[in-house]
């Protein structure tokens, strides 16, 4: 395979751990025309476009044009050990969540009148489910979306009737999270835990409350939603600020 046809296949390949093509050249800044011909192998792209791509993907500048074809190299004395941890972490049971678009919402440190709320894109494959977390974002103002603060994308676990949702921010310096959720002993459906992030001042610890929606809200309108809320607000969804005031997060 030549070195275009290379980088298109491992485009293909990359977008597909993604929500679409179309949000990959929003998240990206790129041209969604010329995006298509780097996924047809019509053309390559310059330096600083092939710069952004990398480390966009968390990938190399090599490993974007090797040929799929070749196996990565490893290190076979650590391959056993990486097999065997992940095989730990996703063996059954799976986590009772169910598939679809959560509102996740944290609280502030020392703002007891503000949460911030994000969305979750949650999907189930089997015994395996990952899933997506947009936080903060905005829209420029008359243009194209601006990236999203928090993009974190990372896989759910069960042990012990606690749902563990670990994952890894595709923005900035691709920070951890650690999410623990469990559902809440009342009527209606919903998770509470805490969670563990690391911001710009250090770890944090805070609650976390996250809700289906069971309205269908196209995952457009979702992502615009998630940014910081008052818990005044009266669009917030009220059992999420009943919970929030009880301190039962």
């Amino acid at each position: 395979m030549s070195i275009r046809e290379n980088l298109g296949a491992n485009l293909r390949r990359l977008c597909k751990d993604h929500a679409s093509v179309s949000a990959v050249c929003r998240e990206l800044g790129i041209n969604r025309t010329q995006f298509e011909r780097y996924l047809q192998g019509q053309s390559v792209p310059n330096k600083a476009t092939a710069k952004l791509i990398c480390d966009y993907f968390h990938v190399n500048e090599a490993e974007l044009y090797q040929d799929p074809g070749i196996p990565e190299p490893r290190d076979p004395g650590l391959l056993p050990i990486s097999e065997s941890l992940f095989n730990q972490m996703i063996r059954p049971p799976a986590p009772s969540i169910a598939g679809g678009t959560y509102f996740t919402y944290f609280s502030i440190p020392g703002r007891s009148d503000l949460l911030m709320r994000s969305v979750t894109f949650v999907r189930r494959e089997a015994e395996l489910v990952t899933f997506r977390r947009v936080t903060g974002w905005s829209e420029r103002r008359g243009s194209t979306w601006a990236r999203a603060r928090g993009n974190h994308y990372g896989v759910a676990i069960s042990r012990l009737n606690w749902i563990y949702l670990s994952g890894i921010n595709r923005r900035q310096t691709g920070e951890p999270s650690l999410i623990s959720v469990q559902w809440a002993p009342i009527s209606e459906p919903v998770l509470t835990g805490k969670a563990m992030l690391l911001t710009e001042a250090g770890p944090a610890f805070v609650s976390v409350i996250m809700r289906q929606d069971v309205s269908g809200i196209r995952p457009r309108h979702a992502i615009r939603m998630a940014h910081v809320i008052g818990l005044d607000d009266p669009g917030v969804d009220q059992l999420v600020v009943s919970l929030a005031r009880d301190g039962l997060a």
